[in-house]
């Protein structure tokens, strides 16, 4: 064939490879449904933050400018002397103590006992365990009221009554179910083949324990450990039926003294000091938020 030849014959417009465009309708959902759940993920942020964002607020409000004017409006003028008659009026260093010792026991005793009781479940396995994790599982439904008056009677009888550990161990009692079953969760994912090379290398249950279920499980002990010491921190029931003397009152319980007389209460002065006992737990959940989330999923999708 010739140049001229091949010059002159015509050449097909190239075809359009391109897929069909989706039908308007199927284009418009996805982006309804987008700004529909971003506009709700919006509504639920606004009604988590803004009591936190309240709370602050009207911790350094004037005591003056919240009595006259708008309890839920925005400051028109900030001052710290809350904070300062806020530590004055109660002993709060020594209630944050309290409840760090308190918190710190039962999370202790939570995470040793709920470990061990799930890798005896789980891992270990014997006859009727399905038995008790069911048991540990009803356990979660038991409401707390119903221990308080026998705890009472048997605390005065062996005198651990008005104590710490009054208190850390109902509280530590009462979280078990839950942490036994965030760790068996847990526990599971992890391969049986691991345990069986383990073995076969000569280490025994308590080896095993200590070198490969414990070093996996940080994540699970951080959820463990933050979703009991929020239970923990805010505890009441078991202060004011526990504790008799001042030196021993949670952040709850010693909240009580900025109550005056007749029921007057210096509103912004107990603002300051909820924030103060706040603000620590805030910052350590906003620290460990991520381990916490990645605990919380490894342990719920089992099972």
């Amino acid at each position: 064939m010739s140049a001229q030849t091949f010059a002159r014959t015509p050449v097909s417009p190239a075809k359009d490879v391109r897929p069909p465009a989706p039908p308007a309708a199927a284009r418009r959902h996805p982006n309804i449904y987008r700004v529909l759940s971003r506009v709700l993920i919006a509504a639920l942020v606004v009604v988590q933050v803004y009591p936190l964002v309240w709370l602050f607020l009207t911790s350094m409000r004037d005591e003056q400018d919240f009595a006259s004017g708008n309890p839920f409006g925005l400051p028109t003028s900030f001052t710290l002397d809350n904070y300062a008659r806020a530590l004055e009026q109660g002993d709060l260093g020594q209630y944050i103590l309290n409840s760090l010792t308190v918190t710190a026991g039962a999370n202790a005793l939570i995470v040793v006992c709920g470990m061990m009781g799930a890798y005896a479940i789980q891992v270990l396995g014997f006859r009727f365990s399905n038995a008790v994790r069911a048991m540990f599982l009803i356990g979660i439904i038991v409401p707390v009221q119903i221990a308080l008056v026998p705890l009472f009677i048997d605390y005065t009888k062996i005198n651990m009554l008005d104590t710490h550990l009054s208190m850390i161990v109902p509280l530590a009692g009462f979280s078990l179910p839950m942490a036994v079953y965030l760790f068996s969760s847990f526990f599971g994912y992890i391969p049986r083949e691991t345990y069986e090379a383990a073995s076969l290398d000569g280490a025994g249950p308590y080896r095993i324990f200590a070198r490969i279920t414990l070093p996996m499980s940080v994540n699970t002990i951080v959820t463990v450990v933050m979703v009991n010491s929020i239970f923990i921190w805010n505890d009441f029931i078991f202060a004011n039926t526990f504790v008799l003397s001042e030196d021993l009152k949670t952040i709850p319980l010693g909240l009580q003294n900025y109550i005056g007389a007749m029921g007057k209460t210096d509103w912004t002065a107990t603002f300051a000091a909820v924030c103060v006992t706040v603000t620590p737990l805030l910052l350590v959940f906003l620290v460990l938020n991520k381990a916490m989330i990645y605990g919380l999923e490894s342990g719920a999708n089992k099972g």
